[in-house]
């Protein structure tokens, strides 16, 4: 029997929220091919399931073929999506893949997974694939002719976020280390943006830049690095949630229904060669997140905090400030965090049932 686990389709309400705020963007795409890479992973996963959904709502005649290391696996995780006739899946390495046959319009390059344990293990390989992955990509859309390629970025290339500056902006001059093993990841994705710029320059297409900070929702891992997720999953296994440092970061959680929709605006919509932060400016202590997680999950167990805080440390925040993104493309997170949440929780408990 395959170790594979399927995963339930997306709720309707959560598909319907994308379609709804991005209606008015899909008609210059009827008819068109995407390629995508990264489509089987979370971000990929929420881009299959509105394109599908949104292709079949607006009757847009799209096609998208998808990159993934193993397509049977992935057939067996989530049969719903790779037996229709509008997604196609071929096998490669983002670094190495043969390019598929035809024109393909757009293409969103969202391989790389932020992994804290590649990243600190192996940041040779990290900066590889990533860069690498680039490369790739890159090669490909001068090869098929694309009108507009998205990039998902991170809000890593900023480096440290300063313990003052409590919303980081697009225009900060930060950068990670690059003395740091660590920082392979910011700085891989850092170099990624300004190979997208200057390829598309060079070949006369839109290049658009997404800085992608922290999320949650259906999908979302909960057994691995992401503190919201794993609150979650120690929250429905009846607790209690433990919290391995003291509890003082300051993050912020963008739902994923919003993160689709911001996606997809920012290919159809976005000025070339430019970043935008994607997340939400709602910032919270890690602990203030396990606590509403408690209390929204209904969870018997207090949080437990492994490190006293002290006081006189400076605060560590990743939150973004999404003033851009809001302005120039009228973009807003619609669904606060105790739904976020909520819905994030009742995804995974309908695994049960499948």
């Amino acid at each position: 029997m395959s170790s594979i686990r399927a995963v339930a389709p997306l709720f309707r309400e959560d598909l319907d929220h994308v379609l709804t705020h991005t209606r008015g963007l899909w008609e210059e795409a009827r008819g068109r091919t995407f390629f995508i890479t990264g489509g089987t992973g979370f971000f990929g996963m929420w881009l299959l399931e509105s394109f599908a959904y949104i292709n079949d709502a607006l009757d847009l005649g799209m096609r998208a073929v998808i990159l993934t290391r193993n397509p049977s696996a992935f057939a067996h995780k989530a049969p719903h999506l790779t037996l229709r006739p509008d997604l196609s899946f071929i096998a490669g390495d983002v670094r190495s893949f043969a390019f598929p046959d035809g024109r393909f319009d757009y293409v969103i390059h969202a391989a790389t997974e932020a992994s804290i344990k590649l990243n600190n293990e192996a940041p040779h390989e990290m900066l590889d694939t990533i860069i690498g992955g680039t490369r790739r990509v890159l090669d490909f859309a001068g090869h098929c002719g694309v009108r507009k390629l998205l990039f998902t970025s991170s809000g890593a290339v900023y480096g440290k976020q300063p313990a003052d500056l409590t919303h980081v902006p697009e225009d900060y001059p930060g950068a990670p280390d690059p003395l740091l093993p660590d920082s392979a990841y910011g700085e891989g994705k850092r170099v990624s943006e300004h190979m997208c710029v200057v390829h598309a320059r060079h070949h006369g297409y839109e290049a658009k830049i997404a800085r992608c900070f922290a999320f949650v929702g259906p999908y979302l891992p909960l057994d691995a690095h992401f503190a919201i997720g794993n609150f979650i999953r120690d929250a429905l296994c009846g607790g209690p949630i433990k919290i391995a440092g003291d509890g003082t970061p300051i993050r912020s959680y963008l739902y994923a229904s919003d993160l689709a929709a911001w996606l997809w605006t920012l290919l159809f919509k976005a000025s070339s060669s430019r970043a935008y932060n994607i997340g939400s400016e709602q910032g919270l202590s890690i602990r203030e997140l396990a606590a509403e997680i408690v209390h929204i999950l209904d969870c018997p167990f207090p949080v437990q905090v492994a490190k006293v805080a002290n006081p006189s440390a400076p605060v560590s925040r990743y939150v973004p400030s999404v003033g851009r993104a809001a302005h120039e493309l009228n973009l807003q997170a619609s669904i606060p965090l105790h739904e976020s949440i909520r819905r994030t929780a009742a995804w995974h408990q309908s695994l049960a049932n499948i």
